[in-house]
């Protein structure tokens, strides 16, 4: 789920009229304070590259054909009905590791079921927005989630420093030079500490639509028959609830730390990470115990009828990080433009860096997706 900034498309019904629906706050903790300036975020598309990297050989053979393909401005459904249209397939016969965000600069794998030795001209995919890089096969489909992580370049534009608001915050508006100082600390604090491992607010619908529809689903027993709009609506409220969770973490000051209770995950190496976790809510008892188990019913209590629907759907109990570290952390001034360079793994969200350094104003019509 790297973040890929990964479905995570806002694909709720935006003519339903939800005012009268409860509102639910997306204003999560911050780690290392609020930021300490603001920019454009997405101004065009190359000022966000995502470079998908699958984690695991191909083999050259086999009954799937795997395309890697670099794309600018077209959304991934889009690259994916058209390969299927060019290999004469089903939809369902493609498969793809996340949605790519559509106003950037994209390269993944898709793969394309075909037993058969059927000549296709993969040429033919080639346009003014899409490039064929190359082509093998492998013996499996290519699923959500399958891929290892990606590797984000980002360019920030035209920041400026913002007025602080508390005496923590010191109370001013900080000068040119000790702005971009603040910056390279927040950035080594970062670098040193990580991130909250945050679901982006993408996964919450535009204006937190996907939670409004929970809130009826799942709580008011108002039908949703379209299938992908159940599993959306499922994956957001498991995501907030998670965030929730993480942001009164922080609030105590006590999310980069491990307590008797906690339970570990797989790290990216493959290994176990002792490293603090959070819930993912589903049927069963809690995988947490003690004190940790304690914050998170405490943290949740205002939302147990949601708790309750998601063990009734049938789902398990999972955990996920709290803590994201981005790989090979990079940054550079450029005039007023900050680049970065990271890496994340699947299920990380670009977005979630980004908020602990400026607040962004997104430039792009194109909603966000990883």
């Amino acid at each position: 789920m790297s973040q890929d900034v990964s479905s995570h498309q806002d694909t709720s019904d935006q003519h339903q009229d939800t005012s009268a629906q409860p509102s639910f706050s997306l204003d999560f903790a911050y780690a290392h304070g609020t930021p300490l300036c603001e920019g454009d975020f997405r101004t065009e598309p190359e000022d966000f590259c995502v470079t998908e990297h699958l984690g695991f050989p191909l083999l050259g053979s086999g009954e799937h054909v795997y395309l890697n393909v670099k794309k600018v401005g077209e959304n991934t459904h889009w690259v994916a009905r058209r390969i299927a249209e060019l290999a004469g397939v089903r939809e369902m016969d493609v498969g793809y590791g996340g949605k790519k965000d559509r106003h950037a600069v994209t390269t993944q794998w898709f793969s394309v079921y075909m037993p058969k030795a059927t000549s296709v001209d993969w040429q033919a995919l080639n346009s003014s927005s899409v490039t064929l890089l190359n082509h093998t096969r492998h013996s499996a489909k290519l699923r959500r989630g399958d891929h290892a992580g990606n590797t984000f370049n980002i360019r920030l534009r035209n920041l400026s420093s913002i007025a602080r608001e508390s005496q923590s915050d010191s109370n001013y508006h900080i000068s040119s030079g000790d702005w971009w100082q603040a910056v390279e600390l927040r950035m080594n604090a970062i670098l040193e500490q990580g991130v909250p491992n945050y679901f982006g607010e993408q996964r919450f619908g535009r204006g937190g639509a996907n939670l409004v529809w929970a809130q009826r689903w799942l709580v008011d027993g108002e039908k949703i028959r379209d299938r992908q709009k159940r599993s959306m609506t499922l994956s957001a409220a498991r995501s907030y609830l998670f965030n929730r969770v993480l942001s009164d973490r922080i609030d105590q000051g006590t999310w980069h730390q491990w307590f008797e209770g906690d339970v570990p995950v797989e790290s990216g190496s493959g290994g176990i990470s002792q490293s603090p976790t959070g819930p993912l809510w589903g049927r069963g008892r809690p995988l947490s115990s003690g004190q940790v188990v304690q914050w998170e019913r405490q943290s949740l209590s205002s939302l147990k009828s949601w708790c309750d629907a998601l063990e009734h759907q049938g789902l398990s109990q999972e955990r996920r990080r709290l803590c994201l570290l981005p790989e090979e952390f990079q940054w550079q001034r450029e005039e007023n433009d900050l680049v970065l360079q990271f890496g994340l793994l699947s299920g990380e969200y670009a977005t979630s860096v980004l908020r602990e350094i400026a607040r962004l104003k997104e430039r792009s019509k194109a909603p966000p997706v990883i």
